[in-house]
């Protein structure tokens, strides 16, 4: 391939048709989330190949990101965008002073998601088949029907809302401050769609392990997927003894930003779901390490967040993998994910599969 010749990063902030608020919300820890700060990168060779990546912050960090982006992009420039890894090291290592996670890395996942996107477009396959994908699609569940601003009635109507579109598994946001709202707002769910419907919580790193533990012997008769961020992201031992002494399966992961730190959830033996982030961990070539211990490990895999990069991930992952299906991103795109019979399938498009739309430019902040 020849060298890369422009690259060129860019801010948006999509906005969200409502605003929605978790547990963290609720707590007055964070306001209520209302747009998406989405970065994105392209690459172009001397010959006009291009490779399209972007990475993305809630409720802030998107002009870090972007001052940071601009900081690393004239690094690419003369490179060959073959070298996917080296080119990874060269970016991380320019910004090592400030750091090796966050917003570092998280500006450096849309030029990997760009080279990667590059290169599976070079093979005229999509990223997932570059990877050796094991299966054309993967259960998909939604979350943006079930966050905590939504009644009751309005969770059951996005329920039936997002059955009727063909996806798999519905997931609630729990965390409230009380407990017994929490569950009654599971129960009724799981009453309206009965028992055959998959169902996770997400509790948002709400609960002290003490706490977690109590809901989560409440939560268990309700034979859900998983409880998802029951204490806080980085308690790797909490969240083990959570996993040993309840039935229902942990999952967590998604707030960490390094390679290292989600070995910390594989070495505590923390998880049975495991949910790396792609732009936040810095890109899929970070990603590939993180899976590959997982693997190793036999986890189950379910990236939080980005549908329209980790559907490539599930797809190339050895064993159980669940997409997550929130739309907030696809204003921003003009193509759209199949989903049908609770699947999500892989894009037959080369690439990761996906252009910016015409309505995005009104959103593009710098």
């Amino acid at each position: 391939m020849d060298p890369i010749q422009t690259v060129e990063v860019a801010l948006y902030q999509v906005p969200l048709k409502k605003a929605v608020s978790d547990a963290k919300v609720l707590t007055g820890r964070q306001r209520p989330l209302a747009h998406v700060d989405l970065l994105t990168a392209t690459i172009e060779t001397v010959n006009g190949a291009r490779g399209f990546g972007f990475s993305y912050s809630l409720r802030a960090g998107g002009s870090a990101l972007l001052a940071h982006a601009k900081d690393l992009a004239g690094a690419l420039v003369g490179e060959d965008p073959n070298d996917i890894g080296r080119l990874w090291e060269k970016l991380a290592w320019l910004g090592a002073s400030v750091s090796r996670t966050g917003v570092s890395v998280q500006s450096i996942a849309a030029f990997d998601v760009a080279l990667w996107d590059l290169k599976a477009k070079s093979a005229d396959v999509s990223i997932g088949k570059l990877l050796g994908a094991y299966r054309e699609s993967v259960p998909c569940y939604n979350t943006s029907g079930g966050y905590l601003n939504a009644s009751t009635s309005e969770v059951l109507a996005n329920v039936d809302r997002s059955l009727e579109l063909g996806l798999g598994g519905i997931k609630l946001k729990v965390g409230q401050p009380e407990l017994k709202k929490d569950i009654e707002r599971v129960a009724a769910v799981r009453k309206h769609v009965g028992d055959d419907v998959p169902m996770m919580v997400d509790a948002n790193q709400q609960w002290d392990v003490t706490t977690a533990l109590r809901a989560g012997r409440m939560l268990d008769p309700f034979n859900l997927v998983w409880l998802e961020e029951p204490t806080n992201a980085y308690d790797y031992r909490g969240h083990a003894q959570l996993k040993a002494k309840l039935d229902t399966p942990i999952a967590t992961g998604e707030m960490l930003s390094s390679v290292a730190e989600c070995g910390e959830l594989i070495r505590h033996d923390s998880v049975t779901f495991l949910q790396p982030d792609v732009p936040r961990v810095g890109g899929i070539t970070p990603f590939l390490k993180i899976a590959n211990s997982a693997d190793l490990n036999r986890l189950k895999l379910a990236p939080h967040f980005v549908m329209e990069i980790h559907i490539h991930l599930g797809c190339a992952y050895p064993h159980e993998a669940w997409v997550e299906h929130i739309e907030w991103l696809e204003p921003a795109f003009n193509e759209r994910l199949e989903i049908k019979g609770g699947q999500m399938f892989l894009p037959q498009r080369p690439g990761l599969g996906f252009s910016l739309s015409e309505e995005a430019a009104r959103w593009r902040v710098a």
